[in-house]
């Protein structure tokens, strides 16, 4: 039988997906699964952008310009241009989700075994895109003790080496909900021009931010536009994952003229879905008041519900919609397959994402679990039951 590829064999599969054969093994078996695995918001996609489909009238559901239609191009730059980017349409270029935005700036702008040097626990499908484009992931660690804030300057720079081309940052983080200070971005800004690196910011969550904190882009510090590179989604601001819409930003005009080459390999984006993303960006601001609002509340009673139970420490994140907590376990693998497996309480269990899995260094975050507040309150109090019942119940538990 012929073999795959090396490639193949080394691809890292999802650590937020591997353990659904046994969510879905606990589901069949009649269990209620609380799912905080995932970045699946339960908030409704804005109004505008369902109408905006159901209202679609076209004869020919044809191709688009690989670098998206200028229609759908200009209503993003009018979006960032509020956020102060000062940015223009030949600027963007529209992908297939966020996905495609990191796989094309990492092709675009990184040589085959070349550097990206990324604080850890990250985003775990970095590694993955990383592995389809032949670059090294260099992890620098970030601390649970801190928040999971920027490691120092000086801890990056013992990493760079004639090989390192970019540094990537996810604000705010997924997976520690961290929010990155503009001190912090004007620290990496030095370095980058020191070293004459990119800059890769991925700002999926950029409208969820709390207690009235400041989001800051790189695309806002002076003096940086050739090395700062923006992936985004529409996936998480309008609660629309499905549509799989997001762009590439920068106003390095050949960063763009050579993406577009890679754009133009997979012909184009779905037209039905650049439709809804136009209509998206006339969302009222109060949609994201309420959404804020909300988000706001699930962060607070998830972290007080988590650091009110024995022996576990969760730090309060400033934006996104995730925290790590510390749990006193042996193993966050094994427990959470067990918590799939072996346990319930009141019928129901809870599914979260072992943050080994958002490590690239080996035999960190054993202790340690990702968990995604997409749920309600009264779901995520109920989830908290479970959880605390099963740390006081799982062999593994660490002892004082």
């Amino acid at each position: 039988m012929p073999k795959i590829s090396e490639k193949g064999l080394n691809m890292p599969a999802s650590p937020i997906r591997k353990l659904t054969p046994f969510a879905d093994k606990a589901k069949a078996a009649g269990k209620k699964v609380y799912h905080l695995n995932i970045g699946q918001p339960d908030i409704a996609t804005p109004e505008g952008m369902l109408n905006a489909i159901k209202n679609i009238d076209f004869n020919v559901w044809a191709y688009t310009p690989s670098e998206g239609t200028l229609s759908y191009r200009t209503a993003l730059a009018s979006y960032y241009n509020k956020l102060g980017y000062n940015i223009t349409p030949a600027d963007i270029l529209v992908t297939v989700g966020g996905s495609e935005a990191i796989t094309i700036a990492m092709q675009t702008c990184v040589n085959e075994g070349d550097e990206i040097i990324i604080p850890e626990p990250f985003y775990a499908n970095y590694n993955g895109f990383a592995c389809m484009s032949n670059v090294v992931v260099k992890p620098i660690l970030s601390h649970i003790e801190n928040g999971f804030a920027l490691p120092p300057i000086a801890a990056f720079e013992k990493l760079i080496t004639p090989k390192t081309k970019a540094i990537i940052i996810c604000n705010p983080n997924n997976p520690t909900g961290y929010l990155y200070s503009r001190e912090e971005l004007e620290a990496l800004k030095e370095l980058c021009l020191k070293y004459d690196l990119f800059l890769f910011s991925d700002e999926a969550y950029r409208e969820f931010c709390y207690d009235g904190r400041e989001f800051i882009s790189p695309m806002h510090l002076a003096g940086l536009a050739d090395n700062v590179v923006v992936m985004d989604t529409v996936s998480k601001r309008y609660s629309a994952c499905g549509a799989r819409l997001g762009c590439m930003i920068t106003k390095n005009a050949a960063v763009i003229a050579s993406g577009l080459k890679f754009a133009q390999a997979r012909l184009s984006p779905g037209m039905v879905e650049q439709i809804a993303g136009i209509a998206a960006v006339d969302t009222p601001d109060s949609y994201f008041e309420e959404v804020n609002k909300e988000y706001t509340l699930r962060r607070n009673t998830l972290v007080k519900r988590l650091n009110d139970m024995e022996g576990v420490f969760c730090p309060n994140p400033g934006g996104a919609f995730y925290v790590v907590a510390k749990f006193p376990i042996d193993d966050a693998d094994a427990f959470c397959q067990w918590m799939l497996e072996s346990f319930e309480h009141k019928g129901a269990t809870v599914m979260m994402a072992p943050a080994t899995g958002f490590y690239s260094s080996p035999g960190i975050g054993k202790n340690e679990v990702r968990m995604a507040y997409v749920l309600n309150t009264d779901d995520l109090n109920a989830a908290m039951d479970c959880l605390e019942v099963a740390l006081s119940e799982y062999p593994g538990k660490l002892k004082d």
